[in-house]
């Protein structure tokens, strides 16, 4: 069974050094992440010690992504021609593996008219699958008239756009994440609760604020079992009574164009209640390497919890061949 993993970090030295030039008000803390055990070097590999990893874990084909903040912390100019030159790096990564990379372009949307067209110069001249931004860009937030043009170009292109989760706002944090142990205060400012949630958060404004009634061939991606959404689906759906300026109710927004993958958390419980919630051909695999590192048991043992074949191929590989136009 083919297997591609989508959500497969990778990291740009420059963009490494660029952040951590940045004042520390402007830091992203989480990016401490990166750097714990062996984890910078594997995310500045993007060639043979990867696939040897992705060999390891039974994975055919990654899909490649700039780690969390990318570029989007980074001062316009500063942010545009780095983007620009780590989606070059993967371009080039892509073309030297074919059979085994793909990549996501990033974007500097702390500029969103330069985003749009590094989008448009990604999809049409390197042959980028989508794109991966996260839910901010200071304080400017995804739905913002400015990024119109960005999201009207990823539906003309078929460009699917991963929302990444990022470490939340300064004010957010100093309201309802501060007061413990600093390393607590990070993990639950981050990948214990905060990422999550504002993750959610920015693809739940984009369907409140008409985006998908605009451009209703755009496709979201949204990693960890949907970023929340699907657990709270039910109540989440019930801003349809007030919301009655959009075409559809929230939920059928979610289910239609939003896509969700594992990131990693390969829990059977969790796959089944992704299941229950949307519709088999929404759901991707992604082990979120190198921060997650299945060996091809646990991958193995994760399909074998999908109860049905078809839909069995449909996660491994056939829904991203199709999303990402791999064929």
């Amino acid at each position: 069974m083919k297997i591609i993993a989508v959500e497969e970090h990778w990291n740009s030295a420059r963009i490494r050094e660029a952040l951590e030039r940045l004042p520390s008000g402007s830091r992203d803390e989480s990016v401490a992440f990166n750097a714990r055990g062996d984890n910078q070097a594997r995310l500045e590999d993007i060639g043979p010690g990867r696939i040897e990893a992705m060999d390891a874990a039974g994975i055919d084909v990654s899909l490649l992504s700039v780690v969390t903040p990318a570029t989007q912390p980074l001062p316009p100019a500063e942010a545009v021609a780095l983007a620009r030159e780590a989606n070059d790096e993967a371009t080039d990564a892509v073309r030297a593996h074919p059979d085994r990379f793909r990549a996501f372009a990033t974007l500097p949307t702390s500029d969103p008219q330069a985003a749009a067209a590094e989008l448009e110069r990604c999809a049409t001249e390197s042959g980028h699958v989508g794109a991966m931004i996260h839910g901010r860009s200071g304080s400017r937030t995804l739905d913002d008239p400015a990024y119109e043009d960005l999201f009207a170009t990823a539906a003309r292109l078929h460009q699917p756009v991963f929302i990444h989760p990022q470490i939340t706002s300064n004010e957010l944090r100093d309201a309802s994440y501060r007061g413990l142990d600093p390393q607590i205060e990070l993990g639950l400012a981050s990948f214990g609760w905060g990422w999550h949630m504002d993750t959610g958060l920015s693809a739940l404004r984009l369907v409140l604020s008409g985006t998908f009634d605009r451009h209703p061939d755009l496709q979201l991606v949204l990693g960890h079992w949907g970023e929340m959404l699907l657990f709270w689906l039910d109540r989440v759906d019930s801003l349809s009574n007030v919301a009655t300026h959009l075409e559809r109710r929230v939920a059928d927004y979610i289910t239609t164009n939003i896509h969700i993958t594992s990131s990693g958390m390969l829990q059977e419980r969790l796959l089944h209640h992704t299941l229950d919630f949307t519709h088999a051909d929404k759901v991707l695999f992604s082990t979120d390497y190198p921060f997650h590192r299945p060996d091809a048991a646990a991958v193995q043992k994760f399909f074998e919890a999908v109860p049905d074949p078809a839909d069995r191929s449909k996660i491994a590989s056939t829904n991203a061949e199709a999303l990402f136009r791999l064929m």
